[in-house]
């Protein structure tokens, strides 16, 4: 229940222009940060999801970046 509300609560953010709409910012990686952290909420659970997202936003940080970086999903719980 707790993966559901938290997926549906980032697609909502997402769906309303992200970081874009919300913090004038791209993302510097693919997935973007509030789809990695989705995506890591439904693999991994709520609380192991939001410290890997939670992980991940701190890496991005360049707001001057032109390219995309990969960054998927581990596999497994690191």
């Amino acid at each position: 229940m707790g993966q559901r509300l938290a997926s549906a609560l980032i697609r909502r953010y997402q769906q309303g222009g992200g970081s874009r709409r919300y913090f004038n910012l791209e993302c510097n990686f693919t997935p973007s940060c509030s789809e990695y952290t989705r995506q890591a909420i439904l693999r991994f659970g709520v609380c192991r999801g939001i410290v890997l997202g939670w992980q991940r936003i701190r890496r991005c940080n360049n707001p001057d970046c032109v390219r995309r970086h990969p960054d998927p999903l581990p596999k497994e719980w690191p």
